[in-house]
């Protein structure tokens, strides 16, 4: 039986899974890796590190079946300066990152709304996570690793780039980057100098972007493109078609929606047309991350918390999960982290309850923004991701959200997708609507409790006023 693997580099580990093309799971791997976190707002990553991992998952799928194709997600707005011998210069910066928020704005204000419209087809921001603001604040600070640098490449791009040998990324990768013609904006790559020869060339995500290199696992195998993580989750989820919409729970929670129709709506990633699919994003910047920060103060898991018992009530205090900063809707590095209704009473369970409340708000926020950019209202949301394991942490997203949340199973929703693209790209599946039905699986749904929803409805009200009111203090406490 001819197989895929799909392979999803994500923030805090790599996933692999390698598929039958009709859909029976052989083998699947997860390995973790460091993010250094060497300041305040600062986050960083070993290239080296995602390559030992990617070896030794392929390494561990062989003799198992028949590959056909591979391909490789990863996370976006995570950038790599390297040199014309792949030699990474500097450790790469993480989309948290925020050292280059400066650089973006200084850059984000010589365009005008109607000219990143025009130029992108959306007004999306040049923020501190933008491909630009990154090359700008290196070429500001570091003038000497900006003059050796020969290529600026997301983590898909670097892995691609060793194990091919090819120099590629592709048009939705490049969020912030590529016009609605699937090519590099002008607008946007002039504001740089030396951003355009630095940047890889376009290919269309479903082509082979070249074979595995020899002395590798699976060498001569072909390697379909890809595309970034939230993209490739949306097909390991199954969301196809006009209408349906996604949330997406890692680190952060990355919400999507796909409609034909485009408002610019302030704050939402619009991607170009492609495949049929135009995908409105509301990637907010964190998910998993504020479960996982709570848990390292009170010195238990992150997993142990979620499966807690205490319930959200009216008098449960709000929590704002915007511990470094928040993209959409607000895309403000100054943003941070708030509890508020806190008393002597509040203990664990109760903050618990909260991290998970202010997160799953928070992603409501992104998909009402979603909404009004594509002029359409999802019956249903389809759910993945390892934030998805905990059935509570579900529940409290289809009550806050006030619509049924559709698990998929797995928890590998990128690797999926990836899987997806793999099997289309090399012509082994027919089309990618086929593909996602007959390789993904709804496991659970979850319905809103009226009551909870209702009372959802009030502490949203609440949780958004308490952004606005905190707002300039927490700037203020940014510095």
């Amino acid at each position: 039986m001819e197989c895929v693997i799909g392979v999803d580099l994500g923030t805090t580990s790599l996933k692999a899974v390698l598929l039958t093309v009709d859909g029976q799971r052989l083998a699947e791997t997860a390995a973790p890796y460091p993010t250094q976190r060497p300041g305040a707002g600062l986050a960083e990553q070993d290239p080296q590190d995602w390559w030992r991992l990617v070896m030794d998952a392929l390494r561990g799928f062989e003799g198992l079946g028949k590959v056909r194709a591979l391909c490789i997600t990863s996370q976006v707005n995570t950038h790599v300066f390297v040199d014309a011998a792949l030699n990474v210069l500097h450790p790469a910066i993480v989309w948290q990152d925020g050292r280059a928020a400066v650089a973006g704005a200084e850059m984000d204000a010589r365009l005008t709304l109607a000219e990143k419209i025009a130029a992108l087809g959306a007004p999306i921001p040049v923020d501190a996570s933008h491909a630009l603001a990154r090359m700008n604040w290196m070429a500001q600070t570091h003038p000497v690793i900006w003059a050796q640098t020969a290529h600026v490449l997301l983590p898909r791009d670097y892995l691609l780039a060793r194990l091919t040998g090819q120099i590629l990324t592709d048009p939705m990768s490049s969020v912030g980057l590529v016009g609605t013609d699937l090519t590099y904006a002008t607008a946007l790559t002039s504001l740089m100098q030396g951003a355009s020869s630095r940047l890889p060339a376009l290919a269309d995500p479903l082509s082979v972007a070249g074979v595995v290199q020899a002395g590798m696992p699976f060498a001569g195998t072909p390697v379909v493109l890809g595309m970034m993580d939230a993209w490739a989750s949306l097909l390991g989820l199954g969301v196809v078609r006009q209408g349906q919409a996604m949330l997406l729970s890692g680190t952060s929670e990355v919400t999507g929606l796909i409609s034909a129709t485009v408002t610019a709506e302030a704050g939402v990633v619009t991607f170009p047309p492609w495949a049929g699919i135009t995908l409105h994003a509301g990637p907010t910047q964190a998910g998993g991350a504020s479960l996982d920060w709570l848990a390292r103060l009170l010195g238990q898991s992150a997993g142990d918390l979620a499966q807690g018992e205490a319930e959200i009530t009216a008098s449960t205090p709000l929590f704002l999960p915007h511990l470094q900063g928040e993209r959409a809707p607000f895309w403000d590095a100054a943003l941070r982290g708030t509890f508020a209704g806190l008393t002597g009473a509040s203990g664990p369970a109760e903050l618990t309850a909260a991290v998970m409340e202010g997160v799953a708000f928070s992603a409501r926020l992104a998909l009402e923004s979603l909404e009004r950019s594509g002029a359409v209202q999802p019956d249903t949301v389809r759910l993945g991701g390892g934030g998805a394991a905990s059935d509570r942490w579900c529940q409290i997203r289809a009550d806050a959200l006030n619509v049924p949340l559709e698990r998929v199973a797995g928890k590998d929703p990128g690797a999926m997708g990836a899987a997806v693209m793999a099997g289309v790209g090399s012509g082994a599946l027919p089309d990618l609507a086929t593909a996602a039905e007959r390789l993904v699986r709804v496991e659970r749904t979850f319905t809103p409790n009226p009551a909870k929803a209702q009372m959802a409805d009030r502490r949203f009200g609440l949780w958004r006023d308490l952004i606005t009111q905190t707002r300039s203090i927490n700037a203020a406490l940014a510095g």
